[in-house]
């Protein structure tokens, strides 16, 4: 159970500001416990889709002055994310239209990981995600299962040092009382969470890796400032 001040007064509401408000961590919270401009971005964004479009258009979180991990609010307050902060972004708007809090970290050899947020439509699996490569956004809901989506990313991955070498589902709910929606305070509970969840291995030829490797490594050679969009799959992409 969370329990704080409710954001209804910025609503308009004519509850006094010191109105206290409760909900379970497991469960979507009501209408009242979000601002106004919260609020209606929730409404506006009704469809992974939509959402995905909204992530892609904000601005990157270069983490310029220091690490962050921002919740849901911070995000929209401050109008960036990264790829962690992305994924709890979505989570918290999808939940309000009836999608569980599913993250997927994607775990690299480098430890230089990449989460995102998986949800799944007429039983096919598809993801939102950003990133500082474009061809590790979201993709469409054309999955069979979660080993299939993750290969979508293994390709595109690769660069000077990534490869990816396994992957781990959970939810949002299992971090038991935590505000991971709301807070004001970095969210490193939800990174020491993803670490220490199982992850199940991916293992893949040396000699695929070889190749796409080298082919990144000729087109950042040549187009040092742009991101690789060369590969067959993307009319998988969800841009």
């Amino acid at each position: 159970m969370c329990c704080g001040i409710a954001a209804n007064a910025a609503r308009g509401t004519d509850k006094p500001a010191s109105f206290c408000y409760c909900f379970p961590m497991n469960q979507p919270p009501s209408p009242e416990a979000f601002t106004n401009t919260e609020w209606k971005l929730i409404q506006r964004l009704r469809t992974p889709a939509k959402v995905q479009r909204y992530m892609t258009e904000m601005p990157y979180n270069w983490e310029r002055h220091g690490e962050t991990m921002r919740s849901f609010r911070e995000v929209v307050k401050r109008n960036q994310a990264h790829c962690l902060e992305a994924a709890v972004a979505a989570a918290v708007i999808l939940e309000q239209h009836s999608y569980p809090p599913l993250l997927l970290d994607i775990e690299s050899k480098d430890l230089l990981d990449h989460v995102i947020f998986v949800f799944q439509q007429n039983g096919k699996w598809g993801s939102i995600a950003r990133s500082r490569d474009i061809g590790l956004h979201g993709r469409k809901p054309v999955f069979s299962n979660l080993r299939q989506l993750v290969w979508s990313y293994f390709e595109p991955y690769i660069d000077m040092t990534g490869r990816i070498k396994g992957y781990g589902l959970t939810s949002l709910y299992d971090l038991g009382n935590y505000d991971w929606r709301f807070s004001a305070k970095n969210m490193h509970k939800i990174e020491d969470h993803l670490r220490a969840i199982p992850h199940r291995k991916l293992a893949s030829s040396d000699s695929r890796y070889k190749f796409w490797h080298e082919r990144y490594l000729r087109f950042k050679k040549r187009y040092p400032d742009r991101s690789p969009v060369y590969y067959d799959n993307r009319n998988r992409w969800m841009l």
